[in-house]
């Protein structure tokens, strides 16, 4: 079972450029603390983009109303973003790879268009475009990615969380430190038992 996401988590760790992983086992235990997180960043006027696969998008959508965020108005002014995690890697993909170049010619317009008019408002995220990856054993790829993101960082103001199934690490959990080393926090990592020492290490 993954542990709770206390407010001050998602007060403290996840805001500010930070860059948070969250591995689970129960999809609602994630849909939790993405509503959490999203929801504490909407209600403060901090704008939020979704990449996410079709089911695990209508959860979070069910996950926001709980937090009483009304969707459809926060899409329909621009404050909630969503895409398909399939969809968008398809802009940016190139023989098996992120491009660094097309990477940030699409995600990085999305961020600024998105934040366009806000000042220095940051923005929340959540993406599983790495899970993804991940799941289709292109590992390599799903860590360029996730340093495209940090390269990203030094251009937005966002905080960014990303959601990893920890069955995806069944064949090969010796290459989870290369995830956690992108990230600024691991969360869910008594998911690991054998690997827990090393990644609060990280977090």
């Amino acid at each position: 079972m993954l542990p709770t996401m206390k407010m001050p988590v998602a007060d403290e760790r996840l805001h500010h450029r930070h860059h948070a992983v969250q591995f689970y086992g129960d999809e609602a235990e994630l849909f939790t603390t993405i509503g959490t997180f999203l929801s504490e960043g909407l209600a403060a006027g901090q704008p939020a983009i979704v990449v996410a696969t079709p089911d695990h998008t209508s959860a979070i959508v069910d996950a926001l109303g709980s937090h009483l965020i009304d969707v459809a108005r926060a899409r329909h002014y621009g404050d909630l973003v969503m895409l398909d995690a399939e969809e968008t890697l398809g802009t940016f993909m190139h023989n098996g790879t992120p491009d660094q170049i097309l990477f940030q010619r699409h995600v990085g317009a999305l961020m600024e268009q998105t934040l366009r008019g806000r000042g220095r408002t940051p923005l929340r995220a959540f993406g599983e475009m790495v899970d993804v990856l991940w799941r289709r054993g292109q590992a390599d790829a799903a860590i360029r990615l996730e340093a495209l993101w940090n390269d990203l960082a030094t251009i937005y103001s966002f905080s960014l969380l990303c959601g990893y199934a920890i069955g995806s690490f069944c064949k090969d959990a010796s290459r989870i430190e290369e995830v956690c080393h992108e990230h600024t926090h691991v969360l869910g990592d008594n998911m690991i038992p054998g690997a827990a020492r090393h990644l609060r290490a990280w977090a």
